[in-house]
């Protein structure tokens, strides 16, 4: 990446939330880099306002950001903003990119990648249909070895990836007892996993409309086999609410079917609509088909860009 041969020093930057580290540790990974994480907090008043007040300073953070400064930042969350600001203020070198959309002008960036239903446009801007994530073929395998037990559940095998009431969409008990129901009705091998959003009153659902049944329900002990199901699985399924785990699903190239749950939200809805259109997913009504699409490689691509952009400020 550079023009020697030496591993550039890349920081992943952000709030702490798992979902947005991910993206960003995705992205190192494409780049073949092991980034450090810093997990940035803020003093007031930048806590409350970042990163629309600006005039960043040692002081802005509660841990103190130091040199060595990072050839590469690859940050995600409105606090991380004002750490990136500041580590650019120290050194003019390091290239910055902003994974989602910063909500202030992207030229303050030297790469924002945001997904399609997101607003940012500019010359920087880069747009991936999903969410930039650390799936790749290379650990699909890997979880396939470690995972090995579950190639004894019939096929199709269908991994059923449910989240659950967020912000955005509620998981009704109604909605609950179809869904189980209809998953019931299904001629293939089902391997469920659900989140502490689903709530313990639909698990319950879940597991007693389907009693009896060869279902493989994850029961939360012993290691997740969130990985394993999307290597062993012929058909993903995955709750409406989760763009991370509609975009991994995605990325295995297998298909992808949504569940729809109450409410929405207009990005997320408007990212729903941008996989169905591109052939990567459907919504599940009660049968399923199989079908082919190139896999999403939104970290790859990423990576690409910021490859092709950092050399050519060398």
């Amino acid at each position: 990446m550079k023009s020697d041969t030496s591993t550039p020093l890349c920081w992943v930057v952000t709030e702490g939330m798992a979902g947005t580290e991910n993206q960003c540790i995705g992205v190192a990974e494409a780049l073949g880099i092991e980034p450090q994480i810093r997990r940035i907090k803020l003093r007031q008043p930048w806590k409350s306002f970042s990163p629309w007040l600006g005039c960043e300073s040692a002081t802005t953070f509660e841990e103190n950001l130091e040199a060595p400064w990072p050839d590469i930042v690859i940050a995600s969350g409105r606090k991380s903003i004002a750490a990136a600001r500041y580590i650019k203020k120290q050194n003019p070198q390091t290239f910055l990119v902003q994974i989602q959309d910063p909500r202030i002008n992207p030229r303050e960036f030297d790469l924002v990648a945001v997904p399609a239903h997101d607003p940012a446009k500019g010359e920087n801007v880069i747009t991936t249909l999903g969410a930039p994530n650390r799936i790749t073929d290379e650990k699909l395998a890997a979880a396939k070895t470690r995972f090995a037990h579950l190639e004894k559940i019939r096929g199709p095998r269908i991994a059923v990836l449910i989240g659950g009431t967020s912000k955005a969409y509620t998981m009704t008990p109604e909605i609950t007892r179809d869904l189980a129901g209809k998953l019931k009705s299904l001629d293939g091998g089902l391997m469920i996993t659900a989140s502490r959003r689903t709530g313990e009153a639909n698990r319950k659902i879940i597991e007693d409309t389907l009693k009896g049944t060869d279902a493989y329900i994850w029961d939360g002990t012993g290691e997740n086999p969130y990985l394993g199901f999307l290597a062993w699985a012929d058909i993903i399924m995955v709750t409406a609410d989760s763009t991370s785990m509609l975009s991994e699903a995605a990325t295995t190239g297998k298909p992808v079917y949504i569940i729809a749950l109450e409410g929405g939200a207009k990005r997320l809805d408007l990212m729903h609509k941008n996989m169905v259109e591109a052939g990567v997913a459907r919504f599940f009504k009660a049968s399923l088909e199989e079908w082919t699409y190139e896999p999403l490689r939104d970290a790859a691509k990423v990576a690409t860009e910021i490859r092709r952009r950092w050399n050519a400020a060398l």
